[in-house]
């Protein structure tokens, strides 16, 4: 049985927070609310999210501070935040933004199916992440007995091996021709930011796949990367 996701909603207002439940609802994961910057953080120290939805104006620690708060951290620096904002903001607001970590910055009122989508995409690329760590683990452990494998046991871990091998790079080619396309286009800095962040991710899990071929001597460099 597959885990669902966890998504990060931080927003001051019960009503903004009633409203992304309804939008992210038909996503089926697991919706986790935050009514502050101090609330979010604590919510980071125990969880795992596949994405974080943070409103810009919230009384006392803000989206911006707590944004800097989430990618000091080496737990969660890594999540994608999404900022939401009603402010009516300047190219510097936006660039504030993305300095402070966002992937994407959204200004209400927004287009719920936009946001879903979006969201999505987040969401989908976390699964994909938490299933090839979980197949990487299993084969660690198998690699890491191979001594006392079989014969046909070592056939069935190279054979493991290579699966997850073109899992990965059937992902890296599909991610080298989003960035080819974006870079052409060059319109959208948000799916650029987006795209660049896959590639950061993909990069990752090449480095604990190619630590798991024969040969390399040792495996701790795979949990370094998950």
């Amino acid at each position: 049985m597959v885990q669902k996701a966890k998504i990060l909603l931080v927003d001051d207002r019960p009503e903004n927070l009633l409203a992304l439940e309804a939008i992210l609802s038909a996503l089926d994961q697991t919706l986790v609310r935050a009514s502050s910057g101090e609330e979010a953080l604590k919510a980071l120290l125990t969880d795992d999210f596949a994405v974080i939805l943070l409103d810009v104006q919230m009384p006392g620690m803000d989206g911006f501070e707590t944004a800097a708060h989430i990618k000091r951290r080496e737990r969660t620096r890594d999540i994608p935040i999404i900022f939401l904002t009603a402010i009516n903001h300047g190219p510097h607001h936006t660039f504030r933004g993305y300095a402070a970590g966002a992937v994407d910055y959204i200004s209400k009122p927004f287009d719920p199916w936009v946001l879903r989508a979006k969201v999505s995409v987040f969401v989908e690329l976390y699964m994909k992440n938490c299933q090839l760590r979980e197949q990487a683990s299993l084969l660690r452990l198998q690699l890491e007995g191979g001594g006392k494998d079989t014969d046909g046991e070592a056939k069935e871990s190279a054979g493991l091996l290579a699966e997850l091998s073109a899992r990965l790079a059937a992902v890296e080619e599909q991610a080298e021709a989003l960035t080819k396309q974006l870079n052409d286009d060059s319109t959208d800095a948000a799916a650029v930011a987006t795209a660049a962040h896959l590639e950061r991710k993909l990069t990752g899990l090449r480095r604990a796949l190619d630590a798991l071929q024969p040969g390399t001597g040792s495996t701790s460099s795979v949990s370094s990367q998950n």
